[in-house]
């Protein structure tokens, strides 16, 4: 019962009010009783009469007596129970004006369950979700300079070459036929990558800032693996990769976005092409699981680390850190992957050990049933 009274600031003055109260109807009691002790203290102080009645103290003054001394045992005592209260609203005060002089590692303490302990909640609760934005502010200042910084160094590359070998062609006209149709392959080739490079910026940028419509419909997946694995068939060829498909069903029907879905397995398949030419193979499974498909790329390359196995699938990040444009673009197409992954309710994670490296992708067979989905911009 008391623990409900004391819920709101109210309660708490009624419950201190009849407390008060209680004692204060005790202490007169003693009072009452003790009245021979009074007399006889004013009697040895030299008051008469003009207070004392025949039979002992006048009514008047023992009615004077009585109020004047409960009321300052009413006062001490609610003073009394209400200086705790008066300290936390005080303290309250103290770490509002903290997080107002902009310290928001000040934290209330939360004491009771009353609208104060409610004021103190609600001000820890925003002083951490304006954290939170701050990090996150300052995630996206990160980003952006990240962003430059990488983009300036990926993209000068490729354009530096193409630029360069348009100038051959421009300025030296004595070239063979033989001679300009090997500059324009080389910037025809360095234009697609710098392509390339683009397409993933763009998507990293949508997907990070929620910006991909999803077009979500019914789709065959290993089709659309077999599909893909015949598009690389030449990056197999030119990096000296044998490549096996292992599924046992003839075919999985999944909800989910074909083209976002084919964005993913291209970027893990044209990321063990790159990094798995050691190996001499690439090999994808398929499974059906309880609800989901779990889809297995694994190449034989050289074995990830474990200290850099858990950063790989952050924006930027490279397991190769010279930035080489000979294996790999702006470090953005795991990082894509993953994102895909996860828009769809899905999951996207990494091994690697003497076995292999694998990456592993589960997607549920319909959206309705992702325990988690990502909101998208229609």
């Amino acid at each position: 019962m008391r623990d409900d009274t004391v819920r709101t600031f109210r309660g708490r003055i009624i419950l201190y009010g009849v407390i008060s109260a209680a004692v204060t109807f005790g202490a007169e009691l003693v009072v009452l009783l003790n009245l021979r002790v009074i007399v006889e203290f004013l009697q040895s102080n030299g008051y008469r009469n003009s207070i004392l009645g025949r039979d002992g103290l006048d009514i008047h003054v023992q009615l004077a007596i009585l109020i004047i001394s409960g009321g300052i045992i009413f006062l001490a005592s609610f003073i009394l129970l209400m200086d705790g209260l008066i300290r936390y609203v005080r303290r309250i005060s103290d770490g509002t004006a903290k997080i107002a002089a902009g310290d928001l590692n000040a934290e209330i303490p939360v004491r009771g369950k009353d609208e104060f302990a409610a004021i103190a909640a609600s001000l820890n609760k925003m002083t951490g979700e304006v954290k939170i934005l701050m990090e996150k502010e300052r995630e996206a200042e990160k980003t952006k300079n990240d962003l430059i910084t990488n983009v300036a160094h990926d993209l000068r590359t490729p354009l530096t070459s193409i630029i360069g070998y348009l100038e051959l062609l421009k300025n030296r006209p004595e070239l063979g036929q033989e001679d300009r149709q090997h500059f324009v392959d080389i910037a025809y080739q360095k234009s697609k990558k710098l392509e390339k490079l683009i397409e993933d910026l763009f998507g990293f940028t949508k997907l990070n800032y929620g910006k991909i419509t999803m077009k979500p419909g019914v789709l065959d997946i290993v089709k659309l693996l077999e599909q893909i694995l015949d598009e690389f068939y030449p990056n197999f060829q030119e990096a000296g990769l044998a490549c096996e498909f292992d599924c046992q069903e003839p075919s999985i029907l999944v909800e989910a976005d074909g083209n976002l879905l084919a964005r993913l397995f291209d970027n893990l398949v044209n990321n063990a092409v790159k990094y798995g030419a050691d190996g001499k193979l690439v090999r994808v499974e398929v499974r059906k699981e309880a609800r989901q498909v779990a889809v297995r790329v694994i190449n034989y390359g050289k074995i990830i680390p474990e200290e850099e196995l858990s950063h790989i699938f952050e924006k930027f990040y490279r397991v190769e850190h010279s930035r080489s444009q000979n294996t790999g673009g702006t470090g953005l197409g795991l990082a894509i992957a993953r994102g895909v992954a996860q828009l769809h309710g899905g999951s996207l994670t990494a091994s690697s050990d003497i076995r292999g490296t694998v990456f592993e992708v589960k997607l549920y067979y319909s959206l309705a049933d992702s325990p988690k989905r990502f909101e998208t911009d229609t």
